[in-house]
């Protein structure tokens, strides 16, 4: 049997987006999950666990969420950088990425593995599942860890009483609204959302509560 889980949130400036470092308690191997703008923290939050870097996986391509991709890669070459098939163009784009629209230029490496609906990913001793929820982009992707209780890496697809903004380019409420309803609220009420943004919430929480997204 695996050992626990371990998830920990670094928030960046100045969107406030949330990185995550995870890993297998007995394991010195780890993932990042939409690295920001302060690599430099997640680095040395690595550093001091011991931590190695198995991969970097972005649940989409929005500069607040890959800015730290190439401090990543340079310190750990070997880890594959993973996003959903439809975001990869905004790696490259510091307009379709909205980093532009901010004032700066993004551009992040490029994409060493696409991945796409009900691919499967085993890295670090984690089976990830993907699924792509668009909305708040083009190629959205959240991964998913189906153990007790399931956990959910959501990225910009909902949040504790919200849901991700749909007025981007590529944006959809109507594609965003049908991915949550059919992708995350039919999973056990217990699941954990690890968003993009603010705390960790959970599906049967938001089916409850959230304004957005209400259950039917």
């Amino acid at each position: 049997m695996s050992a626990a889980l371990q998830v920990h949130t670094i928030v960046s400036l100045p969107f406030q987006e949330n990185t995550y470092v995870v890993w297998r308690a007995d394991r010195r191997d780890a993932l990042v999950v939409d690295p920001g703008l302060e690599p430099d923290v997640i680095l040395a939050f690595l550093e001091e666990r011991s931590l190695d870097v198995a991969a970097i996986l972005d649940t989409h391509g929005h500069a607040d969420h890959i800015a730290g991709n190439e401090a990543l890669k340079q310190r750990h070459p070997k880890a594959p950088l993973i996003i959903g098939a439809d975001d990869v163009a905004l790696l490259g784009d510091p307009v379709l990425n909205m980093s532009a629209a901010f004032g700066f230029s993004i551009v992040s490496p490029p994409a060493d593995q696409l991945v796409g609906e009900n691919d499967v990913l085993e890295l670090a001793d984690i089976r990830l599942e993907v699924l792509e929820i668009p909305g708040h982009s083009p190629g959205h992707v959240v991964f998913l860890v189906r153990e007790k209780p399931f956990v959910v890496f959501g990225g910009d697809v909902l949040f504790r009483g919200s849901i991700g903004r749909t007025d981007f380019p590529g944006g959809s409420f109507e594609r965003l609204e049908a991915g949550i309803r059919t992708k995350l609220y039919t999973l056990p009420d217990d699941s954990i959302i690890y968003p993009g943004h603010g705390p960790a919430t959970t599906v049967g929480q938001e089916k409850r509560t959230n304004p957005f997204v209400p259950e039917q």
